[in-house]
């Protein structure tokens, strides 16, 4: 079982990169900076689909504990089940499971992706569904924690139509590349998704490269987060190719996607409308935009031919499972 787990991912607020030049608001005495330029007139979204997500993926995890049914289901494994108070919600053995959730043949029943059922069986609606599984309590824990810090504010500042595509499209984007590369192990998780939300966020960044004033701190805190996450991906039962999938697949929507007004534009928005010649989005950010909607676009679609082809790329790629696995004397990678 490859386990799509992120580690504590951002709980930092950016205050390091913190855009809005010297406008602050004033709230019961005092002065605040927001993460990213607000306007005065304008309003933060109210975040609801984030915390619907959240609802949504702790049902399904009910869900899959209840078909699970471990007292009944759970026949000759060496162990018991665990927690077994919970009746048919009680958890796999830790020798079987040790995140604390159901059997594999569950996941796999009911959405795991999985590589020979996704191209020979033609079951290519895992690459969705395997998003909304997880293996596990402390595995579902993690993401929808990761998400909560991630998403919610991302959401507040850009509606939930932009990050609810960038959620599911980067979740996508890491099955395509997981399913490609993982040919003997299921996958599950939200991770390819968590990690698009922190691809999006890296290259907001650079498109709106105006609005920030601490550019080199912003920059250098959000790379640091995402190596650390990337880094932990090469532990073994860790889907690092639906990290890497996520991560680009949400790093090209962002400049599509997240595109700000530049700050001359707004501060010309309180001058005469004579006076106004700054134009709303720069060409740079047109360009970026432009290039990353074809890559992305190139990338899926090279993506989904290879995966239906049944091409194998580690075939062409001899180091490539060392991006998923790096085997050590405590641990080996046959399992991934």
């Amino acid at each position: 079982m490859s386990d799509r787990s992120t580690s504590h991912l951002l709980r930092t607020n950016m205050a390091n990169g913190d855009p809005e030049r010297g406008a602050k608001r004033q709230q019961q005495g005092g002065y605040f900076s927001p993460p990213y330029y607000v306007e005065p007139q304008e309003t933060l979204w109210t975040s609801w689909l984030v915390p619907m997500i959240v609802v949504a993926n702790v049902a399904m995890f009910i869900v899959v504990m209840i078909v699970n049914n471990c007292p009944k289901n759970n026949l000759g494994f060496d162990g018991r089940c665990v927690a077994r108070f919970l009746g048919r919600l009680s958890f796999e053995p830790l020798r079987e499971n040790p995140l604390f959730g159901p059997s594999s043949s569950t996941l796999e029943k009911l959405g795991a992706l999985e590589w020979n059922k996704v191209v020979h069986e033609h079951q290519g609606w895992r690459l969705i569904s395997c998003i909304w599984l997880h293996a596990g309590v402390i595995h579902l824990l993690a993401n929808m924690l990761s998400l909560v810090f991630i998403g919610i504010r991302l959401e507040q500042q850009f509606g939930f139509v932009r990050v609810g595509a960038i959620y599911l499209l980067s979740g996508f984007g890491g099955s395509i590349l997981s399913c490609l590369f993982l040919r003997s192990s299921i996958s599950v998780g939200a991770s390819g998704a968590l990690f698009g939300l922190l691809g999006a966020m890296l290259s907001e960044l650079f498109t709106n490269w105006t609005i920030y004033t601490n550019k080199a701190a912003a920059v250098l805190t959000l790379v640091i987060i995402i190596v650390i996450n990337l880094a932990v991906g090469i532990l073994p039962h860790v889907d690092n190719f639906a990290h890497i999938g996520g991560f680009c697949t949400g790093f090209f929507l962002g400049f599509v996607l997240l595109l700000r007004p530049q700050f001359g534009w707004m501060e010309s928005q309180n001058l005469p409308p004579q006076a106004r010649a700054k134009s709303k989005h720069s060409i740079l950010q047109y360009v970026f935009c432009a290039v990353a909607l074809v890559l992305l676009i190139a990338g899926i679609t090279a993506g989904l031919v290879l995966l239906f082809r049944g091409d194998n790329p580690n075939n062409h790629c001899s180091w490539c499972h060392y991006l998923s696995c790096v085997p050590t004397s405590r641990w080996n990678c046959n399992s991934n």
